[in-house]
């Protein structure tokens, strides 16, 4: 009988070895998420004994060049926290087949709106491939602080670019700070504003990118920004080709009186300015043809090259559920995605005034954005747009190209990259 027992005992810890699994997921996080979710899984692991699961977290930089060099050669983390769904569609896992129809219709019903920006090339029309825990809109914070020292009325909401610009210069000149306006340095960011003057980014095709009239007209101003300092230039001219900067650091420093960026900065900003400075969401800044934000959202999603996938769709089963999401959203100051949080709210942890209403803001904003940015954000080859802006731009910028030349190479690189990509 003994025998018989220590036989058993030895098979039932051969099975739980068979059966552990280690999930990596690698995260980039603009305030805390990645601590939020770490420690989220703890109630994950405890459902799924002898799952594990760890969290890399790395800056942004990685999740943009090094995680797409990693997947195409079959390696890499199960998961990832990623923003550029059409870019790394081609990878992804759809959860569905291994999510029971309940699960699965309960994330559709929650989701719907944010997993057809996955839903790309080959990708199943009906796949759950992502669950954004991160909402974001597009649009800019000013140091209000600043606004009444230099005893400058502040540009009201439905305010135009160029109001804001003269604004803002006014106050760097009377306070004595060193920027007046700042542009996170992606195509993400100078998207928007490019559609507010006009730029209608697709062609009649239903392909982007268009250099028409309206593109031409902010890419005019915007260079123009640069040589006569209304913009800080060195978040553009101070990198090459594709790479990604911002201006937060500044912004937080109380040395850039207007900086355009997005919601994911709500928290972060929350944190590190505390009562430094009060500071506000500016609402949406318009242009001549429209007053509109990017809609994006960093999301969860799994590998198809992960084994066993049953774990990992597990895991994204959990990331989705409502209960969780609110955990971790109040913890983040961030928007939600979930349609049901939407609609009741977030209990937003220990925020405070300046960060509710920043995110009353964005999220009033979100509604009113154009159907382009929705399309744009959903679009299969958005990266190649995103990357090539900043690097074609940025040598109008510095002289080493007239703008012309600079917009000409600007279609023709995103035009080479979808087709090398197809």
């Amino acid at each position: 009988m003994r025998q018989t027992l220590a036989v058993s005992a030895i098979a039932l810890m051969a099975a739980g070895a068979a059966q552990a699994q280690e999930l990596r997921f690698m995260c980039y996080q603009d305030g805390t998420e990645c601590d939020a979710w770490s420690a989220a899984f703890a109630d994950f692991e405890a459902e799924h004994d002898g799952v594990t699961v760890v969290v890399d977290v790395v800056p942004y930089q990685a999740i943009l060049e090094s995680l797409p060099v990693q997947l195409e050669v079959g390696e890499g983390p199960d998961l990832a926290r990623v923003t550029d769904y059409g870019g790394l569609a081609r990878f992804m896992l759809d959860a569905r087949p291994h999510l029971s129809a309940e699960d699965a219709d309960r994330i559709e019903e929650r989701y719907s709106a944010s997993l057809a920006w996955a839903r790309v090339g080959d990708n199943a029309p009906d796949g759950i491939y992502n669950i954004v825990d991160q909402l974001t809109a597009t649009g800019g914070f000013a140091n209000k602080t600043l606004f009444e020292q230099a005893g400058v009325d502040m540009p009201e909401p439905g305010a135009t670019w160029a109001e804001w610009a003269e604004a803002s210069v006014a106050v760097r000149d009377a306070t004595g700070v060193d920027f007046a306006m700042a542009l996170d340095r992606t195509g993400h960011r100078f998207a928007a504003p490019a559609m507010s003057f006009g730029a209608a980014i697709f062609n009649e095709e239903g392909h982007a990118l268009a250099i028409d009239d309206g593109f031409r007209a902010f890419a005019e101003q915007f260079v123009a920004w640069h040589e006569d300092e209304t913009m800080a230039r060195d978040v553009w001219a101070g990198a090459g080709g594709g790479t990604y900067q911002d201006a937060a650091a500044e912004f937080t420093n109380a040395n850039l009186v207007m900086y355009y960026s997005g919601s994911w900065q709500i928290g972060r900003f929350g944190r590190d300015i505390g009562d430094a400075f009060d500071w506000v969401a500016t609402g949406g800044i318009c242009g001549p043809e429209a007053c509109t934000g990017m809609p994006g959202g960093a999301g969860i999603v799994g590998f198809n090259h992960t084994d066993p996938p049953e774990a990992v769709a597990a895991l994204i089963e959990f990331v989705s559920r409502d209960d969780v999401q609110a955990q971790v959203l109040a913890q983040t100051s961030n928007l939600p995605a979930n349609a049901m949080l939407q609609a009741e709210g977030v209990a937003y942890q220990d925020v405070s005034d300046d960060v509710a209403a920043a995110l009353s803001t964005f999220g009033a904003a979100v509604p009113n954005f154009a159907s382009t940015a929705y399309a744009l954000q959903g679009y299969e080859f958005n990266r190649a747009v995103f990357t090539s802006i900043p690097a074609r731009l940025t040598q109008a910028i510095v002289g080493e190209l007239t703008l012309d030349e600079a917009l000409d190479r600007l279609e023709q690189d995103v035009a080479d990259a979808i087709a090398e990509a197809r």
